[in-house]
């Protein structure tokens, strides 16, 4: 009887999955190592340190544009999670109609367009309401993370609801549910992992985004990924390396508590 294919059987795979995961992987291994560096040099370890650890954390820049990421991310995730379960459910609980697949397109152009390119239309968009309103705060910041992150929230979402079945809802419709009721005790809790995927992700791209950042903010509202752009530039010392780890650390501990809380919930 002839063996299914399967891409893991082939000659030479594993041999070239060790290869991609190294060249991902170690240079990360690397900064880590080199974060807890004694000595000031970045070609050399002098032995084991925190130094550079307490330094970021005694550094009012690094702590006020951490707290301003961390706020902006939140805010971009809660709000396209929002607009993309809405967007979700607009386009898999209804029947196929023509122009279905111009809105999937529509709502999933911002990942097939250059990254710079949306930078540059948002510069040149939100530059008119500074004018007419003379508002700069961070309200675009968080406009523009919203915009480009809800197709990345859209996509578990949209995945998740095309998987459900519909006769739990149907069932409770049956059963003289109202929409709302449907959706909260049936719809809802079913789609609570995709929901919580789809946050998540939109809150590591905006936590993670520097085009977009860099184009959009004005001065005084730098981003920790901007931040440490502009630092780069003038000198690299174990203390970008610092942050870095503890930036990492983060998104760890994110994806951990996803794993986590979904399997409680299974």
């Amino acid at each position: 009887m002839a063996r299914s294919f399967s891409i893991r059987r082939q000659r030479g795979f594993t041999t070239i999955a060790m290869i991609c995961f190294a060249a991902l992987y170690l240079p990360i291994g690397v900064l880590v190592f080199y974060s807890f560096n004694a000595g000031e040099s970045l070609a050399s370890f002098d032995g084991i340190s925190l130094r550079w650890f307490q330094k970021a954390f005694e550094n009012k820049q690094v702590i006020d544009a951490s707290l301003r990421s961390l706020q902006i991310a939140a805010i971009a995730a809660v709000v396209s999670t929002i607009a993309a379960t809405m967007a979700a459910l607009a386009t898999t609980r209804t029947a196929p109609y023509r122009g279905l697949t111009m809105k999937y397109a529509f709502i999933n152009q911002p990942l097939m367009i250059p990254e710079i390119v949306t930078a540059v239309a948002l510069l040149i968009f939100f530059a008119r309401i500074k004018i007419w309103t003379g508002y700069a705060g961070i309200g675009y910041l968080i406009a523009a993370h919203t915009a480009f992150c809800i197709p990345f929230a859209y996509l578990p979402i949209r995945a998740r609801l095309e998987n459900m079945d519909l006769t739990l809802e149907k069932a409770a419709a049956d059963l003289y549910a109202t929409p709302w009721k449907a959706f909260r005790h049936v719809t809802l809790p079913l789609l609570w992992p995709g929901i919580l995927a789809g946050f998540m992700l939109a809150f590591v791209i905006s936590l993670d985004d520097v085009v977009i950042t860099e184009f959009v903010k004005s001065a005084g509202q730098d981003t920790l990924p901007t931040y440490m752009l502009g630092q780069i530039r003038r000198s690299i010392t174990p203390e970008m390396n610092a942050i870095s780890t503890l930036f990492l650390g983060l998104s760890i501990l994110v994806v951990s508590i996803f794993f986590v809380v979904n399997r409680k919930r299974a």
